[in-house]
């Protein structure tokens, strides 16, 4: 069988986490003191991880703090990390999705800018047996749109580049797999909209996980 490899993006990709994160970083924003913001807010502020969440999310005059930032950064993660998985759920479709590639000579593996213990432990809870390696946001690794995360998950894979494809739902995905050297299909049903994906720079689209599914075993065949 044609061996391949894919490599998938987490939040707006896999899964729907976007009430989670919006409930936790309300939550900590409440604690502070500062203002509320709504699931659209949350929309946009998300894909760069936890800490930048935490930046955009508070007032102005704060973000700047550093030692202010790192504090939040902390408690957001500690939060989070005990509160991702209750509203959080896989996208319609993609858990079959994944089951026929694996059964079509895909290897799969995720990277996200989420935190790692979150990482391994929503694809272990969701995801149990699919991917070969899940890498999250940690200190020892650049996050996306960094190529690092993505090399690793290659590497555990023992990935050939020249058979592997990226998925992802937002421009930070994008830029990913540019830097990554690797082609990227963009997902339509996750955290960012279709005109804002080609204007930053992508054009290979999936509207739903059997268009998406559609692709992935287009390519790469012999």
């Amino acid at each position: 069988m044609n061996k391949r490899f894919a490599i998938f993006d987490l939040d707006g990709t896999l899964l729907n986490t976007l009430d989670d994160l919006c409930d936790s970083i309300n939550h900590i924003l409440k604690v502070h003191g500062f203002p509320q913001h709504s699931i659209d807010d949350v929309r946009r502020f998300v894909g760069n991880g936890i800490r930048k969440l935490c930046e955009r999310a508070v007032p102005a005059e704060y973000a700047s703090d550093e030692k202010f930032i790192d504090e939040l950064y902390a408690e957001m993660s500690d939060w989070y990390n005990e509160h991702c998985k209750i509203k959080t759920a896989p996208y319609p479709g993609v858990i079959e999705a994944v089951k026929k590639l694996n059964e079509n000579g895909y290897s799969c593996a995720i990277v996200s800018n989420k935190i790692d213990s979150a990482v391994k432990e929503l694809a272990d809870f969701y995801f149990k047996g699919l991917f070969v390696t899940a890498i999250g946001e940690k200190p020892s690794i650049k996050h996306k749109p960094a190529p690092d995360m993505v090399f690793e998950a290659m590497k555990e894979m023992g990935a050939d580049k020249e058979k592997s494809v990226y998925i992802g739902d937002s421009e930070v995905d994008h830029a990913t797999a540019v830097n990554s050297g690797l082609p990227c299909v963009s997902v339509l049903w996750g955290f960012r909209d279709r005109d804002f994906l080609i204007e930053n720079g992508a054009d290979t689209f999936a509207k739903d996980t059997e268009g998406m599914t559609g692709i992935l075993l287009d390519m790469f065949s012999e």
